[in-house]
C-alpha cells in the first residue's frame, strides 16, 4: 500500500493553513508550496475517500480498497505540477489519476492471470440519469485513448463526466466550453463509445 501523503501538522499551523481558500492553496502548490498541498488535502479528504467508494461502485474490483486506491491517487497528483483552475479541476484530476490507479490494478490482474481464465474488471458508467454501458475497463480505457486521437475535447468531457463525476456547469468551467458544448459532446462521445462497444470484436 502506497504511504499516505499527508503528515499530521501542528494544531495552530494546521488551524490558521486551512481556513485559506482551497483554490489559493492549489495555487501556493503550484508555486512550489508542498505545505499547501498537506493543508489543501486536511480541507477535502473526506470527500475523496467518497469519490474513491464511488469510483469502486463503479468497477467490479474486489481486491483492491478505496484507502489504497485513494493513497495511489494522491501520490500521483501530488507528483504533478498543474496549472490550476479552481476546486473542480483539482477533483476531476484526482478522479482521474483514480481511472489511471484502476486500469494499471486491471493490467496487473490480467498479466497475474495470463496463460489461464481471467475475471475481467468492469467499469459501469452513468450519469445525467443514463442508461448505463458497461465496459471492460483495459477496453474502456483502449477507447478513451482512441476517441481522443478523434476529438480530445469530446474524450475529456466523457472522462470528466463518467469518472470524476463533474455535472455540466462544472465541467463547463474546467475545461473552458459553455454549458450547451458540453451536452453536444457529450453526446457525440457517448453515441461513439456504445457503436464501438457494440462491436463483436471488443467484446469477445
Amino acid at each position: 500500500m502506497p504511504a499516505p501523503v499527508t503528515s499530521p501538522a501542528p494544531a495552530a499551523t494546521a488551524a490558521t493553513s486551512t481556513t485559506r481558500p482551497l483554490t489559493q492553496l492549489l495555487h501556493a502548490w503550484q508555486q512550489g508550496d508542498r505545505q499547501a498541498f498537506e493543508h489543501l488535502l486536511k480541507l477535502v479528504y473526506g470527500e475523496l475517500e467518497r469519490m474513491a467508494l464511488g469510483r469502486l461502485r463503479g468497477a467490479e474490483t474486489p481486491s483492491l480498497a478505496a484507502g489504497d486506491l485513494l493513497h495511489e491517487a494522491l501520490l500521483r497528483v501530488s507528483q504533478q505540477t498543474p496549472d490550476w483552475n479552481d476546486r473542480e479541476h483539482f477533483f476531476g484530476t484526482v478522479s482521474l489519476a483514480m481511472r489511471s490507479v484502476l486500469v494499471d490494478h486491471a493490467r496487473a490482474r490480467q498479466a497475474e492471470k495470463r496463460g489461464g481464465a481471467w475475471q475481467r474488471v468492469t467499469y459501469t458508467l452513468t450519469a445525467h440519469g443514463e442508461d448505463a454501458l458497461v465496459a471492460d475497463l483495459l477496453t474502456l480505457d483502449a477507447l478513451l485513448t482512441e476517441l481522443h486521437a478523434l476529438d480530445p475535447r469530446a474524450a475529456s468531457v466523457l472522462q470528466f463526466t463518467y469518472f470524476a463525476g463533474l455535472e455540466r456547469e462544472e465541467l463547463a468551467t474546467v475545461i473552458g466550453v459553455s454549458v450547451p458544448t458540453v451536452d453536444r459532446e457529450l453526446r457525440f462521445a457517448r453515441a461513439w463509445l456504445a457503436e464501438r462497444l457494440g462491436r463483436s470484436d471488443l467484446s469477445a
